[in-house]
């Protein structure tokens, strides 16, 4: 097994608890310790460690498989953020502002969140309508995640 590049254990333990990001750990041991990591070594470390994953899942905000080139966009980033606050994790007070700002304009608009994987932004906000009833417009089962529909049967 090769050596590990994990120099402090106990300081990358505490960056976790501090919700320090991936990138991040990245940047910060390239700085510090000028040795390079990927995002993905974290992600095991944390595994290993069996550390509390960084990640909410939560269907009924995100309920489509999203392509690869509409993952980061900015609507579904802020569901992200959203679900992070429900499932009872913490975000940064900079990503609260964004999150409140954000769904104050989605009120004021009367507005959702609507994905279609088949154009270039896919993600829209439309007008609210009947059976939408948090910040996502309701896809139709079909255009449900597989995982979400398993995990419902």
């Amino acid at each position: 097994m090769p050596a590990s590049k994990i120099v402090d254990e106990h300081e990358v333990i505490r960056w976790f608890e501090e919700g320090r990001t991936y990138q991040w750990m990245v940047e910060e041991y390239q700085r510090k310790y000028g040795i390079d990591t990927k995002p993905s070594m974290w992600g095991n470390f944390r595994r290993r460690r069996g550390l509390e994953a960084r990640i909410s899942r939560d269907a009924e905000l995100v309920p489509w498989d999203i392509n690869a080139e509409h993952r980061w966009k900015y609507p579904v980033s802020m569901l992200r953020l959203e679900a992070r606050l429900r499932g009872g994790f913490t975000i940064s007070d900079e990503e609260q502002g964004r999150l409140d700002s954000w769904k104050q304009m989605m009120s004021e608009e009367d507005a959702v969140v609507h994905y279609d994987p088949d154009t270039e932004e896919g993600f829209h906000y439309v007008r609210r309508q009947e059976g939408d009833n948090d910040l996502i417009h309701q896809p139709e089962q079909s255009a449900k995640r597989g995982r979400a529909r398993k995990e419902n049967e």
